[in-house]
């Protein structure tokens, strides 16, 4: 009976022979051993195959990579039993070339015994410590599907990974990917709960979910708190606290906690609230076991904080410092973009004139292209998106109608970008609004954006939206 191992041989001997090598002469041209190769194609039974002899013969026979992978899956499976060193080999290969059939294959072939989700779980994590994040992705979803102790930190972590992997600026696909992550994120490790919080809270701002935030800033302080006094405990019995083995320094999460409630109750207007918020982690210094990298980032928690100040006196309407916050803002450039944001906000609810500090700022604020195909950060797409609407209103205020309509279509153009459905509702009431005033090659431009709107969301428009934005 000829199967797929005898296949690949069979092959290999019709090659070698309109080749006119012996096995010599070929063993020479692949770099392999004669003698193997006679064991290979010989051998009762044969001598079995590695992929990198596989891949040598297959460019000494002037084949293309991943030459009869297909047919390799068998040689993967001796005697019907895994033999996991040949195939980790053969998978790794295959993420390689991209051989995604032959992957799934193998995994469909292991998991007639659930125990090998154990190896594929420890290949998967090999993958993405070396940077293969999308490489690794094939081997979680195997452990999602097959894992059979739903309680089992394996099962959590490889949710964790394909939720990391899943983030990017389409807010309807990080809303699917928090449904399907969230049930599974109290089982992970300490150590992962907090950055799987961080990247949580992202999310949630994105979405301008600002209840969501709240209560993730809650459970990030809750975290962060315990295990900074375990660690301080430690500390003052003379022991080395075990090392945390996260992505930021623990000061980060426990400030990153106060702060990520601070901007949730600013959106709800409670700033009174939150600016006791502001006032934690406005001077960490007091945070015992600071690394050198731990003080910088309290330093910027300092910045933060006076930012955010700013912020909210602006917001209750007190311009009397707003001097002060420019020259801060102008020593600060990475603060210009939400600062900005705040700015024309605060100009927007309580009438103040800020066109000298647009002008000021301009390069800044006009060096986001919407067209622009690069992949921005979504924290920083939305903060673009929520700004040039604010600036919209500010301009219509202002009767600047053409310089208005061009930023809201700025905004409208990110928010069908990143598919925020709830901002995509604001720009088109409030064009609705103001489109008398919208010049020829403006209302071509939103008709275009209607049109990608339909085409891409499947979804219809009312200009008539109960709870849009109105001046």
């Amino acid at each position: 009976m000829i199967t797929n191992t005898t296949t690949i041989r069979l092959e290999i001997e019709k090659g070698i022979r309109q080749k006119g090598h012996s096995l010599s002469s070929f063993g020479k041209q692949a770099g392999i051993n004669r003698g193997i190769i006679s064991g290979i194609l010989n051998g009762n039974p044969p001598k079995s195959i590695s992929i990198r002899q596989l891949d040598l013969m297959a460019e000494a026979l002037g084949h293309a990579e991943g030459w009869m992978y297909e047919y390799y899956v068998d040689e993967c499976f001796i005697n019907e039993k895994a033999d996991w060193r040949r195939i980790k080999a053969f998978l790794l290969r295959c993420t390689e070339i991209g051989r995604y059939d032959c992957i799934k294959e193998v995994l469909d072939r292991l998991m007639e015994d659930l125990n090998n989700t154990i190896s594929i779980f420890g290949l998967a994590e090999e993958l993405y410590a070396e940077g293969k994040v999308q490489e690794s992705l094939p081997f979680y979803e195997c452990v999602i599907e097959n894992e059979k102790h739903q309680h089992s930190e394996r099962l959590a972590i490889s949710h964790y990974r394909v939720f990391r992997a899943s983030i990017d600026d389409n807010t309807e696909k990080n809303l699917r990917a928090i449904i399907r992550f969230e049930p599974y994120r109290n089982r992970l490790p300490e150590n992962m709960i907090l950055d799987a919080l961080l990247q949580l809270a992202n999310v949630y701002y994105n979405f301008q979910n600002w209840e969501l935030l709240l209560h993730c800033g809650d459970e990030l302080l809750i975290l962060s708190d315990s295990i900074y006094k375990v660690q301080l405990e430690s500390l003052r019995n003379n022991k080395f606290p075990t090392s945390l083995n996260a992505e930021r320094e623990l000061v980060v999460y426990y400030g990153q906690g106060y702060l990520i409630k601070a901007t949730a109750l600013e959106h709800l207007g409670c700033y009174e609230e939150a600016k006791n918020h502001i006032a934690h982690y406005s001077n960490l210094d007091w945070f015992e076991g600071l690394t050198e990298l731990g003080k910088k980032e309290v330093e910027k928690f300092k910045l933060y904080a006076i930012a955010n100040l700013h912020n909210l006196n602006l917001l209750i309407g007190n311009t009397d410092n707003l001097n002060n916050y420019i020259q801060f803002i102008e020593q600060n450039p990475k603060e210009v973009l939400p600062s900005m944001l705040i700015i024309s906000k605060a100009a927007n609810l309580h009438e103040f004139n800020i066109d000298n500090i647009i002008e000021k700022f301009n390069s800044i604020i006009y060096q986001m292209n919407p067209s622009d195909k690069s992949l921005y950060p979504a924290v920083y797409t939305t903060r673009y998106m929520i700004l040039y609407y604010q600036l919209a209103v500010y301009f219509f205020k202002s009767k600047n109608y053409t310089k208005g309509m061009d930023d809201l279509l700025k905004s409208l153009e990110l928010a069908i970008k990143v598919y925020n459905k709830n901002r995509i509702l604001d720009c088109i009431s409030l064009y609705e609004q103001f489109k008398k005033y919208s010049r020829k090659e403006q209302v071509e431009f939103y008709e275009i954006m209607l049109k990608e709107v339909n085409k891409d969301a499947k979804i219809a428009f009312s200009s008539n939206t109960d709870g849009s934005s109105t001046i």
